[in-house]
């Protein structure tokens, strides 16, 4: 993946998250760069959904910084909250949808609680985003319910690109999905990325995805980050990091096909 020394666009600095007497993230300092794809990953319990939380605002921590566009997440009051949620889209782990909404009225979710638009703008837009995300054009009038589990993160994601915003949170994208579906969803992401120009910061346990996406990666072990590319940290001597990128998994990513798509059969055949 190409190196990105632009400018950081999302800044994380001496973060404390604790839990009752359990500290989650212990001064933990990140910068994510405009135009990135980020991987977080790290073991069960490290609190990656709790960082992603914490970014957009959803998790107020004990000490710390956190800046979206040069705004203070942590301070910011309820009309700049407002307008940063208009510059960002999140697709959560399990799609978020509402069940009782068809595909197209999901995504038209943030367009009214953002803007005053007429519903047939809003049924266009809705459209586009349905396309954009290769969805078949009747997908829009489904439930929920209706949809296949990689169709449902495909809804998700137009969701959350509902605005055109510049950064998007994925929280465990791939989760759930056989290997035809995520190695899809891999190259649906990098391929919005390239042509929309999108910052992501997406949490995964999913080393294929890391592989086939990702310009950086950012570790939560003894709860910091260690951040690099993933060069980089295979070549780190923390045992977790061995562990976890050098064993059966790691090497079966490692050796995937030109493109940065991971073989097939060592996706499936790959012991959880």
């Amino acid at each position: 993946m190409a190196d990105f020394p632009g400018e950081p666009i999302i800044r994380v600095h001496a973060l404390v998250n604790r839990f009752g007497a359990e500290i989650v993230h212990d001064g933990l300092n990140l910068d994510v760069r405009r135009g990135e794809v980020l991987g977080i990953v790290g073991g069960s319990g490290s609190g990656k959904s709790v960082l992603l939380r914490t970014i957009i605002g959803l998790n107020r921590p004990a000490e710390g910084e956190v800046e979206v566009f040069g705004q203070n997440v942590l301070s910011a009051s309820e009309r700049e909250m407002h307008d940063l949620e208009k510059r960002w889209g999140v697709l959560f782990q399990d799609g978020a949808l509402f069940s009782s909404l068809t595909v197209a009225q999901n995504i038209e979710v943030p367009m009214k609680e953002h803007f005053d638009m007429p519903l047939h703008l809003m049924d266009e837009i809705s459209a586009v985003k349905v396309a954009l995300v290769g969805l078949p054009g009747d997908a829009g009038e489904k439930y929920p319910a209706q949809l296949s589990g990689g169709m449902r993160k495909r809804a998700g994601l137009a969701r959350a690109l509902a605005l055109d915003p510049e950064i998007v949170f994925l929280d465990e994208p791939t989760a759930g999905l056989d290997p035809i579906a995520a190695g899809a969803f891999d190259e649906l992401i990098r391929d919005l990325k390239a042509s929309l120009g999108l910052t992501v910061f997406m949490v995964t346990h999913d080393l294929d995805s890391l592989f086939a996406i990702c310009d950086r990666v950012a570790v939560l072990v003894d709860k910091k980050l260690r951040v690099g590319t993933l060069e980089q940290l295979l070549e780190d001597n923390h045992p977790w990091i061995r562990s976890y990128f050098h064993g059966p998994r790691g090497r079966a990513a490692q050796h995937s096909e030109p493109g940065g798509m991971a073989n097939e059969q060592e996706r499936s055949a790959a012991p959880a």
